[in-house]
Order: C-alpha cells, then sequence, then structure tokens
C-alpha cells in the first residue's frame, strides 16, 4: 500500500531528519535500524527506490572504511583461525535449515535461500544466490523479509545478552560473528559491544562472506548439469568489497603514517554504517511483512535460535575461540 499524500509529506522530512541523527555521534546503531523501520511501518517511505540504492552503494563502503582501523595480521590470523569450524558449521547451518523446510513444508526457493541467508551473510547471501537458482520474486521477498526481521531483532537484543552472559569482546565478536545473519547488523552490534568486539565481529563476519563465492559457484555447477541458464540470467554479485576491507586494512598496517588518518576514516566509517542500518530499516514495507507467512518466518526462526544457542554454548564453553 503507497502512503497517502499527507503522511509522505510528513514521511519525507522525517526520512532527512532520520538520516541526519544517525549520523550523529549519540546515535546507537541498534536504534537507528528500529526508527528506520517504524517510520516505513506507519508512514510509509515515499523515497524507496533511493534509500535502496544508497544502501547498495553505502555498505560496502563503511564495510571498507572500517578496515582502516584493522590490523591485517589480526585479520588474517582470526581468518585462517575460524577456516575449519566456519566450513563445518556453514554445512551444519544448510543442511539443519534445509531440513526444516522440508518438515514445516515451506517452498522449496524459499526455503533454501533461508537458509543459505541464516548461514552466510543475510541478504547478501540471498542477493547472490537467488539468480544461480532462478528464484521466483515471492521467494526472494519472503527469504528478505524473514532475514530482515530475525537480523533486525539480533541487532538490539544480542548486545544485552552478551552482557547477561558475561561474554568477553573477543567472545561477542566471534558468537554475533556466527549467529547474526547481515554484515551490517553484525558490525552494528559490534561497535555497541566494544572496540575489540567490532573487529572480531567484522573480521570473522567477513571471512564468513567469502563463502558466498564457492557456494554460488557450486550451485550453479550443480544446477547447470540439470538445467542450462536462461540467457537473460541475472549476473552473480561477488562480495568484492571484502578486498577492499583487506587492501585498507594492509596499508594502515603496513604504512605507519597512515595510521592516523586511517582512525579518522574508520570514525567515518562507523557512522556511515549506523546511517546505512537506518536506511536498511527504512525500506522495510508492510507489504514484505505481510508476505513472510508463519512456516518460512518459523523456519528462520526455529534455525536462528538453533544456530544463536549453539554458538553462544560454543563459545561460553571455550570450544571456539578467536587464536
Amino acid at each position: 500500500m503507497s502512503p497517502s499524500a499527507p503522511a509522505s509529506w510528513i514521511a519525507k522530512p522525517l526520512l532527512m531528519l532520520g538520516a541526519l541523527l544517525a549520523l550523529a555521534p549519540f546515535t546507537p546503531a541498534a536504534a537507528a535500524l528500529v526508527g528506520g523501520a517504524l517510520l516505513a511501518l506507519t508512514l510509509g517511505n515515499p523515497l524507496q527506490a533511493l534509500t535502496r540504492t544508497w544502501t547498495h552503494r553505502l555498505l560496502p563502503l563503511a564495510v571498507v572504511g572500517l578496515g582502516a582501523d584493522m590490523n591485517l595480521r589480526a585479520v588474517a590470523k582470526a581468518g585462517l583461525h575460524g577456516l575449519g569450524y566456519t566450513a563445518l558449521s556453514l554445512a551444519l547451518v544448510l543442511a539443519l535449515g534445509l531440513w526444516l523446510a522440508r518438515w514445516l513444508k515451506v517452498d522449496a526457493e524459499a526455503g533454501l535461500l533461508i537458509s543459505v541467508g541464516t548461514a552466510i551473510c543475510g541478504g547478501s547471501a540471498i542477493a547472490a544466490v537467488a539468480p544461480v537458482i532462478r528464484a521466483r520474486e515471492q521467494a526472494i521477498s519472503v527469504a528478505l523479509a524473514t532475514v530482515f526481521l530475525l537480523n533486525a531483532a539480533a541487532l538490539v537484543i544480542f548486545p544485552p545478552l552478551g552482557h547477561a552472559a558475561g561474554l568477553s569482546q573477543d567472545a561477542f565478536g566471534l558468537w554475533s560473528a556466527l549467529a547474526i545473519h547481515d554484515t551490517s547488523s553484525v558490525v552494528g552490534a559490534g561497535l555497541a559491544y566494544g572496540p575489540r568486539a567490532l573487529e572480531v565481529a567484522t573480521t570473522v563476519k567477513l571471512a564468513r562472506a567469502l563463502w558466498i563465492v564457492p557456494l554460488t559457484l557450486g550451485l550453479g555447477w550443480f544446477l547447470a548439469r540439470r538445467q542450462p541458464a536462461a540467457p537473460d540470467a541475472p549476473p552473480v554479485k561477488k562480495p568484492w568489497f571484502i578486498a577492499g576491507f583487506l587492501a585498507m586494512a594492509a596499508l594502515v598496517t603496513f604504512v605507519p603514517a597512515l595510521h592516523a588518518p586511517g582512525h579518522l576514516i574508520a570514525v567515518t566509517a562507523r557512522r556511515v554504517l549506523v546511517l546505512t542500518l537506518f536506511l536498511i530499516g527504512a525500506g522495510l514495507s508492510r507489504e514484505a511483512v505481510r508476505s513472510v507467512g508463519l512456516r518460512p518466518f518459523l523456519q528462520g526462526l526455529l534455525l536462528w535460535l538453533a544456530v544463536g544457542s549453539l554458538g553462544l554454548g560454543a563459545v561460553k564453553l571455550g570450544w571456539l575461540s578467536v587464536g
């Protein structure tokens, strides 16, 4: 349902005001995301196309900018250290997600996309896999809305849960990277918990996001053997921003003179990330919420609870660590 003319007239300046407040240093990441969603669901978003465009532009830039405050040696260590359990956890999450989809009788395409979005990195993974499996628009919308709702909830509740569980910043960063869907909310939760949590969460999540590439290639190869892709099929999106993050981290690690400007870039990137979260929230629509349906949402919820609970237990018991 499109917003009425009066609501649209009110919503536009409120969107602008919300974007400005998101850039203010006193605005938490969770408040920005929830504020954008509440605005979109109550008054509607008359600038839907514009906010979606800027979301796709700003999130990669924010992630690259965060690399300016990271140590590449620590990034490499965390990525290599987590290689084994990342591969194992991805396989287990995908298997559990597909089993839940069959058990709950969820549409096969939506069930696969929800599983992939939970296992790797939320909306980015869904966007990458959808053209490979030639998913219908309805299945894509259901998967994106399911993951978005759970992702938004995680950003709000994970930092308090981490404090209640007595997690160190290292432990929280690792847990959030394993259990929160989208890169944006993982980084937002780490930002709320502390600087070391932010570093660990960003590093581990980006290492995990790299699995988009082999997964999409593997699915493409498997499906191509069964049915050739249509000539007009959209190209697979690759997470090139990860390379930018690593390049930025390398520059500030090996060029000491760049430490101070790198810190300023990272501070700016954190505010851009909060603005991006506001725009992501503003991109939610009533139609998307209504399209989810009980069974796909239940699949996503059960899968997310399993991943979060098992991940928290493994981190608390010391089975998983960053070093």
